[in-house]
């Protein structure tokens, strides 16, 4: 089937708008027609050629998908054509070891590397495959995944919404309940105020947080933050100071959303003894950190998250459930629905921060 897909073909270098072949879904598979796709930061890593995962081109990006069934392969029951559902960033086998603990988000079955490296050959372009971001590929009008990885929501849901739990809501809500677990009552410090951050900020309010800080260093970033649930913002100079102004000894959970190099050192310097530290945000690979191993010792943990630690059958009904409770300000992440053909204009205002979040509509 020919498709319309946005292509990377060169780092640095705006995708290109083409015509490729995708195959029909194999056994345990499931062809999606695309309906919306939320531009990440982690297709902007790609671009720029620093995403571990993206190394050989032609690429298509796009993770955060949602849309409607079009064709089932061989021996899949979970969904049929018509479908609507979430394509989640991960399939867990729930045979290896990390699934039978319950910890799906690290699965290592045989078909993970695969997938996470780009999935099996599924598009060719002038006869030449096009590997696919963790093995979607959502920056095109359809997607072959495995049918694991398709999460069935109701019809009535609006795509342009569900497509951000797969994840920017996931990972920042993630950190809050499944890695830290913030218990009711509790301090929490929010470091970026970007789309991810935002829902870490909702994740604290869904925890039922006292004091929610929320700090960046764009102004324009922290009203949003208040917006979704934030009780105080800094303009941040110097964190641990401006923290402990606001909350005497350090807060009980601190979340860096940045991936900025330092930031995390400082998110850990605000908490206070006991503390926890999350690492949400994904710094460059082998980018050394340096601590003052006397916080450490005052019983101090520093923690990190894949993708908000999701079961994704699990947790993305759980949040499509909160949306529509009202306890989930989604639409209010949008700040602009672009065509399939200004995919790099969206990449251009997602990468100068003046957008939490721009969705491609298809």
């Amino acid at each position: 089937m020919l498709m319309r897909a946005a292509v990377l073909t060169a780092f640095h270098a705006p995708m290109e708008l083409r015509e490729a072949e995708i195959d029909d879904p194999g056994p345990g598979e499931v062809r999606v027609r695309i309906k919306a796709s939320g531009v990440c930061g982690s297709d902007l890593k790609a671009i720029d050629g620093k995403s571990p995962v993206v190394s050989r081109l032609p690429y298509i990006l796009g993770h955060e998908s949602a849309g409607v069934v079009e064709s089932v392969g061989a021996g899949v029951t979970a969904v049929k054509p018509g479908d609507h559902v979430i394509i989640a960033m991960s399939g867990p086998c729930g045979r290896c070891r990390p699934c039978a603990a319950g910890r799906f988000h690290l699965c290592s079955g045989p078909a993970r590397l695969p997938t996470i490296l780009g999935g099996l050959p599924r598009i060719t372009l002038d006869g030449a495959e096009v590997r696919r971001f963790i093995g979607i590929g959502s920056f095109a009008e359809y997607a072959v995944v495995p049918e694991l990885m398709c999460v069935k929501i109701a019809k009535s849901l609006p795509f342009d919404v569900m497509c951000l739990l797969a994840c920017g809501v996931i990972t920042g809500v993630g950190a809050v309940l499944n890695v830290a677990q913030v218990p009711a009552g509790a301090t929490v410090l929010v470091v970026g105020c970007g789309g991810v951050g935002l829902n870490v900020v909702q994740g604290a309010v869904l925890a039922g947080a006292t004091t929610i800080i929320a700090a960046d260093v764009a102004e324009q970033k922290l009203k949003p933050a208040e917006r979704f649930g934030a009780t105080h913002t800094l303009l941040v100079s110097d964190l641990p100071r401006q923290v402990g102004e606001l909350v005497k000894g350090g807060v009980d959970y601190a979340f860096d959303a940045t991936g900025a190099p330092g930031v995390l050192a400082q998110a850990f310097a605000s908490t206070q003894p006991g503390g926890t530290t999350v690492m949400v945000g994904s710094p460059p690979a082998g980018h050394p950190m340096e601590l003052d191993t006397g916080l450490l010792f005052a019983s101090r943990r520093l923690m990190g998250t894949q993708g908000g630690d999701a079961a994704p059958h699990r947790d993305l009904p759980m949040l499509a459930g909160q949306y529509l409770r009202g306890r989930l300000d989604l639409a209010g992440l949008i700040s602009e629905r672009l065509p399939l053909d200004r995919v790099n204009e969206a990449v251009t205002h997602v990468r100068h921060g003046t957008v939490a979040r721009t969705v491609i509509v298809f």
